[in-house]
């Protein structure tokens, strides 16, 4: 095989990933603002939930306990570093495992990571955060729902959690937490660029009747619905 041949093949499959890329960046610039519109179920809506991203990973945060769901039953205050007790607020974060433990945020993101990430390479985790309050800014949207509605949330968020033959959450042992208030879990599912920590929060806010995203793989695609 010629060399202008092979150079025709490489040109090709270059213009093909650039392609690729720009379809990427735009569908994920454009798609985000398609909403979905919110289900209202005509029920009293009395429990709050937020949406809470620290600029790279949105959260779901729910009461640790009501009368339909104790996380601290499955989410022991004691995988913590702190061992508190008194949280009041749970944040719930599905991603990929290598990211989540590697990159706290963007300045921490290595190219291996990245590339794992993107194309289905490594496993999937659970990223678990008490708080004592929730303040309402740009980066934390306050949502009252209902306890139906609720309950389809809890349902969605547990699924994801991987589990042992007892049904009891899989923590994964690390020293990379992000403060004194959270932990890892093993989850089920693969990260990809296709779906990615914010696309999956953006289905757990379709999943309790919310408004969100067509599609969105980031948390800004979340957080324009919720100005």
């Amino acid at each position: 095989m010629s060399f202008k041949i092979i150079l025709i093949y490489v040109l090709k499959s270059l213009g093909i990933i650039i392609g690729i890329i720009v379809l990427y960046a735009v569908l994920g610039f454009l798609l985000p603002f398609i909403e979905v519109s919110a289900k209202d179920d005509n029920e009293k809506k009395e429990i709050p939930i937020y949406i809470y991203t620290n600029g790279v990973h949105t959260d779901i945060v729910m009461p640790v306990k009501n009368e339909l769901q104790d996380w601290s039953a499955k989410i022991p205050f004691s995988n913590t570093t702190s061992k508190n007790t008194d949280y009041n607020y749970v944040g719930i974060g599905w991603g990929d495992k290598g990211f989540y433990l590697d990159t706290p945020t963007w300045a921490d993101l290595k190219f291996s990571t990245a590339v794992k990430a993107a194309f289905w390479l490594s496993e999937s985790a659970m990223h678990t955060s008490f708080y004592k309050t929730m303040t309402e800014a740009s980066d934390c949207k306050k949502i009252m729902i209902s306890k139906t509605q609720y309950q389809n949330l809890v349902k969605f968020v547990d699924a994801k959690f991987d589990k042992d033959q007892n049904g009891n959450y899989i923590l994964v042992p690390t020293n990379a937490v992000y403060s004194d208030n959270d932990a890892f879990y093993d989850a089920k599912g693969r990260y990809s660029f296709l779906d990615t920590c914010n696309t999956w929060a953006n289905n757990a806010l379709k999943s309790a009747g919310q408004k969100a995203a067509l599609w969105t793989p980031t948390d800004y695609g979340i957080f324009i619905h919720y100005k």
